[in-house]
């Protein structure tokens, strides 16, 4: 009798045991599971959490784009931005860059006057300014690249142009930026620094124009930036002058502030002053901020 009973007794102890340690993995499955949800576990789940965590902050950071981005951009940015919107687009599928190209000062004016945009890059401090004031930008405008002026004449020189004082020469047509617009006040500010005063045949409202006229011959010489001779080195030849170095210009960039497409300025933006754009713009004869 006391030996059946001692047997009964094991029996029910081992089933007690066996019993206990089923619970508690399954205990501990469950606690795992509920830890791996709010992200604070060990482990396996961890890991997955901690790599979703992270690729929502990178994401955050650096804003995914996607959808229509328009850039309101200086003229001599046209052939470096030309390319690298086709470069934007190729890293972010699904986006399309459309570009404005003009005078930095009737870009700004359009901007403030409520024209769509999603990004601005000025030729000049002075010209984003008018829109940093107006409340237009998101964030503080960034400096992305520096440009130089030079001067443009036709093939062979012609005119035999070899300093700003030689524009002055009688005979000698010359066509000016505006003053208004950033090459222009670059080009008082260099004259000036030259002691040089002329009086030109055409003022233009963006530098593309005060080129354009030396292409048709129906100017002798023009002020304009290094990139738009480098740009156009098949038809024209640049003159280089010591009094460049006094009107350097700086280039900002913003997104804006009523941008319809917010995210894709912001990734714009960043990408314009990555290492890859960097590259792009100085090869075209831009100088690094």
């Amino acid at each position: 009798m006391s030996t059946t009973r001692s047997v009964r007794t094991r029996g029910l102890a081992a089933a007690a045991a066996a019993l206990a340690l089923s619970l508690g993995v399954t205990a501990c499955g469950s606690d795992g599971a509920t830890k791996a949800a709010d992200g604070t576990s060990t482990g396996t789940s961890t890991s997955a959490s901690t790599t979703a965590s992270g690729s929502a902050t990178a994401g955050s950071s650096v804003p995914k784009a996607s959808g229509e981005l328009t850039v309101f951009a200086a003229a001599s940015l046209k052939e470096s931005f030309t390319d690298l919107g086709k470069k934007f687009e190729a890293a972010n599928p699904g986006a399309k860059v459309k570009f404005n190209f003009g005078g930095s000062s009737s870009l700004a004016s359009s901007i403030n006057s409520g024209a769509p945009a999603d990004v601005f890059a000025a030729a000049s401090p002075a010209t984003m300014k008018t829109v940093t004031d107006a409340g237009g930008a998101a964030g503080e405008p960034k400096t992305f690249v520096k440009n130089t002026l030079t001067i443009a004449v036709p093939k062979g020189n012609p005119k035999h142009v070899s300093a700003l004082k030689d524009l002055s020469a009688p005979g000698v047509k010359v066509a000016l930026c505006a003053k208004e617009v950033p090459c222009g006040a670059a080009a008082q500010t260099a004259l000036k620094a030259a002691g040089v005063e002329l009086t030109p045949v055409t003022l233009e409202q963006d530098v593309k124009g005060a080129l354009t006229k030396v292409e048709l011959g129906e100017v002798d010489a023009s002020l304009v930036y290094r990139t738009d001779v480098k740009a156009d080195a098949a038809k024209i030849d640049g003159v280089d002058f010591p009094e460049a170095a006094k009107a350097v210009n700086d280039y900002p960039i913003a997104a804006l502030a009523k941008a319809p497409n917010k995210d894709g300025a912001a990734a714009f933006v960043a990408y314009i002053q990555s290492p890859e754009a960097q590259q792009v713009l100085t090869a075209a004869g831009f100088q690094a901020p």
